[in-house]
């Protein structure tokens, strides 16, 4: 009976992405619970497949990946590579696109918007692979440099995926 409550309570937690602000915000229950920043695409807001850009709309978690990794640990192709990154690793490797620590995978859930196609082509977030995840601390936030994703400090993203669950409510706003 107990895990059922712990459930229900992690299901209520809904997550508003503010790509304006750059920030998330963890709400429980309509109240809000926690703020962090964020890094959104550079390239601004849209879900078209390989626009580089953050999707819009109603989404959920849908796979939550690395909870058993140590904090920094570098993710490739969403498995964990052994490594584990600090400054001398991204120094000897500054082409690649750092997603540390853990992620959050995103399945987006309006159909021709975050999901699916449109008459433009493919716009699914989850098949984009689109996700939260960790950065290399050097990395600003507050200010949309991504890919895509919704980049977090390592710290934070560890924090917010042990209080989230796979179905959560993930929201992605303009402003």
């Amino acid at each position: 009976m107990k895990n059922n409550s712990v459930n229900n309570n992690h299901l209520d937690r809904q997550l508003i992405i503010n790509v304006e602000k750059q920030t998330l915000t963890v709400f429980q229950q309509d109240i809000e619970v926690k703020q962090y920043p964020v890094s959104t695409a550079k390239n601004g807001i849209g879900g078209q497949q390989d626009s580089g850009c953050t999707p819009l709309g109603k989404h959920v978690i849908a796979d939550k990946i690395g909870g058993e990794s140590p904090m920094n640990a570098v993710f490739v192709g969403r498995v964990p590579t052994g490594e584990v990154y600090d400054a001398e690793l991204g120094k000897s490797h500054p082409e690649r696109d750092w997603i540390l620590s853990r992620i959050l995978w995103l399945s987006g859930l309006e159909d021709g918007v975050n999901k699916g196609s449109n008459s433009q082509g493919g716009c699914d977030t989850y098949e984009r692979y689109i996700y939260i995840h960790g950065t290399p601390d050097t990395e600003p936030m507050g200010v949309p440099l991504s890919h895509g994703c919704v980049r977090m400090r390592n710290e934070d993203i560890v924090e917010l995926f042990k209080h989230v669950e796979e179905g959560a409510a993930v929201t992605i706003i303009g402003s």
